[in-house]
């Protein structure tokens, strides 16, 4: 590949504490992956030593935790969708979280409940999945733009699935209000005044994948990463992955990247003025998962003390992650990933690649004995845009 300029804009988090999240701790992490275990098919799901790679880009190590293997449902969401509404449960009918069951809950409950949620696609299908289970119904609402292919997984589940006209933030309070009318209950992965405990239950039940990585690394003879990637759209896994690994580690000890496309930076926004800056309007990037412009405050609090930079990037930086993923280098492992997962390889390319690569590599603290961690949130949950991506070149890293 020819050197290629692609915009990577780093702000230096200067409100940067270190202190860690009681809710987002390594005791939290374990509760919720104890519950994920129970779930039928669970298993770990991999992670991946990109050896080749790392040569090439002149670091210790990749490593890609790969969550389009999570469920069959080719993204992590599921993880926090679940845990939050088992625990919602948990809480109404007085059961213990250790002792919850989909199945046994199923038979037993005598109330009609309906889910409902706002999602680019991934979250919604968690949704959706557990209202399956449990026997009940859920509404599910998409922003404008929303794939038809994400719509058609969601109605698979027997979801009532509906795309607005408006973007992703005016639609969540467009579902709160529609829930408020109808008596639903909200299933959101962001947070406001007064609603504030079912998305800390969500982004607790994305830990389960950090937990997992940490084993994994650990069983790998690696003792810990010294980068993380962390994509974001309202904060909410970055912010829940964050918290426990700066829990484990300590967040002196790792270099954390808070990633997000220009489009949609409201998080690089924040971190540049200290506090939360929203950003208004379309968002039409590629990175679906990440069109979203107001921060969780839950997420925005973690991601405030433990990151250390926000990067904003074009859309191409994502589309360049796809390609590398699915076309491995040597002996690496295939991966495949959607527009949203990608991004966080998708930079290390795209500093490699770039003119002013050194810079780069030190702005990042890209050493070559740098131990970089990514997640794959998705796989191609949209395959006809993933094609065009990779197949025809969509989103090139030239003109």
């Amino acid at each position: 590949m020819s050197i290629s300029s692609l915009k990577l804009d780093i702000a230096q988090n200067h409100f940067f504490t270190g202190e860690k999240s009681d809710l987002f701790s390594r005791k939290e992490a374990g509760k919720a992956r104890t519950f994920h275990q129970k779930i039928d098919n669970y298993q770990p799901t991999p992670l991946y030593s990109l050896d080749g790679l790392a040569d090439l880009f002149q670091v210790g190590k990749i490593l890609v935790k790969d969550e389009s293997q999570r469920f069959g449902l080719n993204a992590f969401k599921m993880l926090g969708s679940t845990y939050a509404i088992a625990q919602l449960l948990c809480e109404k009918y007085h059961i213990n979280i250790d002792n919850f069951s989909f199945e046994k809950l199923k038979h037993s409950l005598t109330e009609k409940i309906t889910f409902t949620t706002t999602t680019d696609g991934n979250h919604g299908r968690g949704v959706a999945w557990a209202a399956k289970q449990l026997g009940q119904h859920s509404v599910i609402y998409m922003p404008k733009g929303s794939a038809q292919e994400r719509v058609e997984h969601i109605l698979a589940l027997g979801a009532e699935c509906i795309v607005t006209d408006m973007n992703y933030d005016d639609t969540v309070r467009m579902t709160m209000e529609t829930a408020k009318k109808h008596g639903w209950q909200v299933i959101q992965d962001t947070a406001w005044p007064g609603y504030s405990q079912i998305p800390t239950w969500i982004m607790q039940g994305y830990t389960t994948l950090a937990d997992e990585a940490v084993e994994q690394m650990n069983q790998m003879g690696i003792s810990r990463p010294s980068h993380v990637f962390l994509q974001a759209g309202v904060g909410a896994m970055a912010g829940g992955v964050l918290g426990y690994l700066a829990d484990v580690y300590g967040a002196n000890q790792l270099h954390s990247v808070v990633t997000e496309p220009e489009l949609a930076n409201c998080l690089y926004r924040s971190g540049i003025k200290g506090e939360i800056v929203n950003v208004d309007g379309d968002m039409p990037t590629i990175m679906a998962g990440l069109a979203c412009g107001e921060p969780n405050p839950l997420g925005w609090t973690v991601l405030r003390n433990c990151a250390r930079q926000f990067l904003s990037c074009q859309d191409a930086v994502a589309a360049l992650g796809m390609r590398v993923l699915g076309n491995p280098y040597q002996k690496d492992p295939r991966i495949i990933s959607g527009e949203s997962g990608a991004v966080g390889l998708g930079v290390l390319a795209a500093v490699h690649y770039h003119p002013q690569r050194d810079a780069l590599r030190k702005k990042l603290a890209l050493t070559k004995d740098a131990v970089v961690l990514l997640i794959n949130t998705e796989g191609d949950t949209d395959v006809k845009h993933y094609r065009e991506v990779v197949w025809q070149g969509k989103h090139p890293t030239s003109a």
